[in-house]
């Protein structure tokens, strides 16, 4: 197993450091590729996304040293489709799981590794909660030995961070497309009609005092709807209800 050096362990940190801290998914993910080869050797790489509609196509490529987006091909590698959507992180070099002479005779070789000079790789499938998330992939051109499994230690450290990360992102891009209107959420929820009133204001803007006055209820009053709304609705605050219910019907 490898022994990492201090430098590893710092390069490292700063990788999972920015795997959180780095807003921009796309921006992310191009710093993943560019610190990981400080400290694994390979020539080219992509990060791709799975899809959000349900489908297991993959999306937004970012790549390092490559530009082609392969991503249709990636059906045709039916070697490795069980890894792939089953949901769960690992990390593995495609040698592991078929013969490199077999490898060489897929479509999949001929029409992506050959023409990019490409022809090991190493691959961190990103899944959780049973989900398919993305997919890392770094390649060695030919004529390079093959990964070794002290790379495979070095994925493996990570890959339990960026899916992580990747499920994040995801479950808040469903909140913003599956936000309720107000009557949705008064019929889920069973919202009292004074707290229908109370949330309906809230959405548009209003202050505690405006609502107060609209109202003609006092604020400890307000106060009491406006918590037994953030109760049914389990939510902690403003932010996180704006963020659930649509300002409008």
């Amino acid at each position: 197993m490898k022994t990492l050096e201090t430098n590893d362990w710092m390069i490292l940190n700063s990788i999972i450091y920015k795997i959180y801290t780095t807003e921009d998914m796309a921006e992310m993910r191009q710093l993943l590729l560019e610190q990981l080869k400080m400290v694994i050797d390979f020539d080219s790489a992509d990060f791709y996304l799975s899809a959000n509609d349900g489908s297991t196509n993959l999306i937004e490529q970012v790549t390092f040293n490559c530009d082609v987006d392969e991503s249709s091909n990636y059906n045709e590698l039916d070697y490795s489709r069980g890894i792939m959507y089953s949901g769960k992180s690992m990390v593995y070099r495609e040698t592991d799981i078929i013969s490199d002479e077999k490898r060489m005779k897929t479509e999949y070789y001929k029409k992506v590794y050959k023409p990019n000079n490409w022809h090991y790789s190493l691959q961190l499938i990103l899944g959780r909660n049973k989900e398919f998330l993305g997919v890392v992939t770094l390649y060695r051109t030919i004529g390079k030995d093959n990964f070794l499994y002290d790379d495979v230690f070095i994925l493996d450290m990570l890959k339990d961070h960026l899916a992580f990360r990747l499920e994040q992102e995801k479950t808040s891009i469903d909140l913003i497309h599956k936000k309720l209107t107000v009557t949705e959420a008064v019929e889920k929820y069973d919202l009292t009609k004074r707290e229908h009133t109370v949330l309906s204001l809230l959405l548009e803007g209003k202050d505690n005092q405006m609502i107060c006055n609209e109202l003609s209820i006092s604020v400890n009053t307000l106060k009491k709807h406006i918590l037994n709304i953030y109760r049914k609705l389990e939510v902690k605050n403003r932010v996180q209800l704006f963020k659930m219910i649509k300002e409008k019907e």
